[in-house]
């Protein structure tokens, strides 16, 4: 049997001893190996276009260049897949980063575990990062008025897709979704794709910041 390759990870903060900190903890799990870190925006980025990790861990507040615009970068450029790391979990920033395109996000004082789970979790493309946790962000943050925009959009999908979708936006996995509709997890998985590709979006975050901003999720 075939060993799975360990998830390279990039982690990007200007505090050495955060960065110290975490690469202890997460080159303590077997499966999770820091190939470089980096103290600003600019420089993570020349580092993760050269390396090509699997996933980089992103703080927000940096000097020359900050983890907002260094994901936006990222995300467009090397199509790289970002966790944002944040001390609070109500901040302006984080969403900006979500809507910028980060994949989600944790808090720096999170369990050890949490952030072991996290990197794991986002690292092979699942389910929404601390789902509740990030919808907070999102309802605190989007515009409250409806986007007429946002709302044509939803015109490309299927009645099923749009209940699935308001489902995502309530931060339900794959798994709790096909619970709630009697449909298979797969065939979940399959109406989320469709999602995506209908409305053009990188992945699940902004399919939920899209449900907001067409009304279409209960707040």
């Amino acid at each position: 049997m075939s060993i799975a390759e360990p998830i390279r990870l990039v982690i990007v903060d200007d505090q050495a001893m955060v960065r110290s900190g975490l690469r202890l903890i997460l080159e303590s799990e077997r499966d999770i190996r820091v190939v470089a870190e980096a103290a600003d925006g600019r420089t993570a980025i020349d580092i993760v276009a050269r390396l090509r990790p699997d996933l980089v861990l992103m703080d927000v507040q940096m000097p020359v260049m900050d983890g907002l615009a260094a994901t936006r970068r990222l995300v467009e450029d090397v199509r790289a897949t970002v966790l944002i790391l944040t001390t609070f979990d109500l901040d302006e920033y984080v969403f900006e980063a979500l809507r910028a395109g980060a994949a989600g996000f944790i808090l720096k004082n999170a369990p050890a575990e949490e952030l072991i789970h996290a990197v794991r979790t986002v690292a092979a493309g699942d389910a929404l990062l601390a789902a509740s946790a990030t919808r907070r962000v999102i309802e605190r943050f989007v515009d409250r008025r409806v986007r007429p925009e946002a709302v044509r959009q939803l015109d490309r999908l299927s009645a099923r897709e749009r209940e699935v979708l308001q489902l995502v936006a309530q931060g339900l996995s794959n798994g709790e979704i096909a619970n709630r509709l009697v449909i298979s997890e797969a065939t979940v998985k399959t109406h989320i794709g469709s999602i995506l590709a209908k409305l053009g979006l990188r992945d699940r975050v902004a399919a939920v910041i899209v449900a907001y901003e067409s009304g279409l999720a209960i707040r």
